[in-house]
């Protein structure tokens, strides 16, 4: 039933008005939900609840009306039963059809085909690249996010997406007016193939050459070749050299599931994942010590794969989107709203709102087969992270107090790219690379920020290859989205249900950027890239991507997990084996991870609580323990008094401060010591308005004191 009130016209954006014509009684009541908290840009402001439900709305509408299928299946079905492991090429994960989701199917979308008119080079890509991406001077983003966390986006993307490319080459020349300012006059590369989907609405799209699965395709490979490259074929385990780091061949190719288009960052952190992969071999091993090395592979891989689906989910995109509601958002996709020690205690009883999507009873994909989508690869375009320069660091010296080692060395990033940077990582090794790239913090994503080095970059074939032609690409990115019919960032926000702009100052307060923008546009806000709008585009406080990035994270985010059997139905003991489910139930970070192969690597050179963080900024509480709670000290002033009561502190949020004191002018004083202290939520005192609060804090073995006006900002930097 379409649902649509000519009163309510006004009240809708008129561009979004086809779209909620068609949409049901129920799902119209939601939208206009939705759309009024984002006509008063408010939803980030509610408190955490209302702010999870209205993105549980948002979601729940992106399912019925941004999912489109692509390309008819011609899968068969197959005993579940029989194949209880993740198979090289992703087939047989579907619990009807062997087929979706595996290696070689097509790419979903989350909108139609883009319907603008524009040509693929209206604006020239080159001009794009050089008037509004290429970066003037480095802009880092403070220490949210460090190298490692730049380096984990690389990670999951080379387990998740790459397009088939056609034999045909393209070759784009710089334009005449900026062709002084190009690294490149001109660059060829391979088109993207198009293959006819046989269905009307989309008449053509494009194949997926790995896995769309979160199946650890990045260590594994995407098919029985690229998994028989990397095992041992000894107690399940996978190839790793003597000194931890990646095996290479005879020409220098790390040996590993995926290895194109790779730099010494994303290289660690394959062989960090190998190492677990291994120990997850001994410890299954140890406890079954018949088991045989088919089985042993196959549980490990199970183990290993859900532990990194973990770490990003919890970990990684909670860093990602640093704010409270995403927090609690991404932990009730895990655990549900009644949390993991609810869910660790009576498993997942009560449905995907209450405990979690991961072990519900059977797979859901809102009536859409799985794949990941053209848009979604779009939104995960983020070089602008990566810097100008790696800083090495000198870990041999003695810690400092802030636990950041002295620089050692400012390598340019272009050395360590490729064969190169496998040979720099070598010389470097594991534990100076790990630790430099925590103390790193990557680049913003921003306008004017892509990285020069990497407007004339050597890409590399699937097998690791150098191609003959450089490419620029800024360029080639801008190029990628329009080639595949990505719509175009006003079109784009239309589509997700979003406020589309009407002109450039509601896209940015910024005039220099309203400036170059009507340079390289003009006054047709409908022509502006999509890649330029997520980057121009205003920011959540606490968000490092853009708001209209994070809605086709909000729904791939679930569908990845969902709509998997191996972390729904088959997410069971039967399956992972009862140590193996323990193993992935008991990790919950990055920097469990660390702490299992490094063991004393976190203790000398990470002071912040997480992994994906600075590690020489503040430390916080660690996300699983971040679950709203009140604790109350009580105490009666020892002194005289102005009035009667007690001292009451609501306080929230647990920090690392050992003891608090709240002193009252004239000597009285209540202390919280031995236990956990937390950040003033409210402050009342009993004693009348005439007593004045300061608080005294002990850190370790510093002291500091402030007016208790200041607690709440102090406590919440421990």
């Amino acid at each position: 039933m379409a649902f649509c009130l000519s009163s309510s016209t006004s009240f809708i954006h008129p561009q979004l008005q086809p779209i909620v014509a068609k949409m049901t009684l129920f799902d119209t009541f939601l939208f206009y939900v939705i759309h009024f908290l984002d006509k008063l840009e408010l939803w980030y402001r509610l408190p955490v609840l209302l702010g999870a439900a209205y993105l549980g709305i948002r979601r729940h509408l992106h399912q019925r009306y941004n999912q489109l299928h692509v390309g008819k299946m011609v899968g068969k079905e197959y005993d579940n039963g029989e194949i209880w492991y993740r198979t090289p090429d992703g087939k047989c994960n579907h619990p009807n059809d062997d087929l979706i989701g595996s290696q070689g199917t097509f790419f979903g979308r989350n909108m139609p085909p883009s319907t603008s008119g524009f040509g693929l080079l209206e604006p020239h890509p080159m001009v794009v690249a050089s008037k509004l991406l290429a970066r003037k001077r480095f802009i880092d983003n403070g220490k949210q996010f460090n190298m490692i966390a730049c380096s984990w986006i690389q990670f999951m993307i080379h387990d998740w997406v790459d397009h088939l490319e056609d034999t045909e080459q393209v070759e784009i020349r710089a334009a005449e007016e900026i062709g002084s300012g190009c690294p490149l006059k001109s660059f060829k590369f391979f088109k993207t193939k198009k293959v006819s989907t046989s269905l009307p609405h989309i008449k053509t799209g494009c194949l997926n050459t790995r896995t769309p699965w979160w199946d650890g395709s990045v260590l594994y490979g995407n098919d029985n070749e690229g998994m028989r490259r990397v095992r041992t074929f000894k107690d399940g385990k996978l190839k790793i050299s003597g000194d931890m780091l990646l095996e290479h061949d005879e020409q220098g190719i790390p040996i590993s599931g995926d290895v194109r288009n790779c730099w010494a960052g994303f290289s660690l952190l394959q062989a960090l994942f190998v190492k677990e992969h291994n120990a997850v071999c001994d410890m299954l091993k140890a406890h079954h010590p018949d088991i045989d090395d088919e089985k042993l592979y196959r549980h490990a891989r199970l183990v290993t794969s859900a532990v990194i689906a973990k770490v990003h989910t919890i970990d990684w995109t909670v860093e990602l989107l640093k704010t409270d509601t995403l927090l609690v958002g991404m932990r009730i996709n895990w655990y549900g709203l009644l949390g993991k020690r609810f869910k660790d205690m009576f498993g997942p009883i009560f449905g995907p709102i209450l405990s979690g999507l991961v072990g519900l009873k059977k797979p859901r994909d809102h009536g859409i087969p799985y794949s990941l989508t053209e848009e979604f690869v779009s939104v995960y375009r983020m070089h602008s992270l990566l810097p100008d320069k790696f800083i090495l660091r000198d870990i041999k010296s003695r810690a400092p107090e802030d636990k950041c080692p002295p620089i050692l060395e400012e390598i340019p990033m272009e050395e360590m790219v490729g064969k190169e940077g496998e040979k720099r990582l070598s010389k470097i090794g594991m534990e100076q690379m790990l630790v430099s790239m925590g103390h790193q913090t990557c680049g913003a994503v921003a306008l004017w920020n892509y990285p020069s080095w990497m407007r004339n970059l050597v890409a590399h074939d699937a097998n690791g290859e150098d191609r003959p032609d450089p490419v620029d690409m800024a360029a080639l990115e801008i190029y990628r989205d329009r080639e595949r019919g990505v719509a175009r960032y006003n079109e784009f926000r239309r589509n997700l249900l979003t406020v589309p702009i009407t002109k450039w100052e509601d896209l940015t307060d910024e005039e220099e950027v309203v400036e170059a923008l009507r340079e390289v546009y003009g006054d047709d806000v409908e022509k502006l890239d999509l890649l330029v709008g997520l980057h121009a585009e205003k920011k959540i406080k606490g968000f490092a991507i853009s708001e209209t990035a994070f809605y086709i994270f909000l729904l791939i985010a679930s569908r990845r997990l969902e709509a998997d059997r191996f972390f729904t139905t088959d997410f069971n003991s039967e399956t992972y084996t009862e140590e193996g489910l323990k193993w992935v139930n008991t990790t919950e970070t990055l920097k469990d991870v660390i702490d299992r192969h490094f063991p004393d690597m976190a203790r000398k050179w990470m002071r912040c609580s997480g992994a994906f963080s600075v590690w020489d900024s503040m430390p916080t509480l660690p996300n699983y323990e971040k679950e709203e709670q009140a604790l109350k000290v009580v105490a009666k002033p020892k002194g005289p008094r102005r009035g009667k009561g007690k001292w009451k502190i609501h306080i929230t949020k647990q920090t690392r401060i050992k003891q608090l004191t709240l002193m009252r002018h004239g000597g009285c004083s209540c202390a919280a010591s031995g236990v956990p202290v937390l950040p003033m939520r409210r402050g009342r005192v009993g004693c009348g308005a005439a007593v004045r609060l300061r608080w005294r804090a002990r850190i370790g073995g510093s002291t500091q004191e402030g007016p208790c006006a200041a607690l709440s900002s102090f406590c919440s930097n421990f």
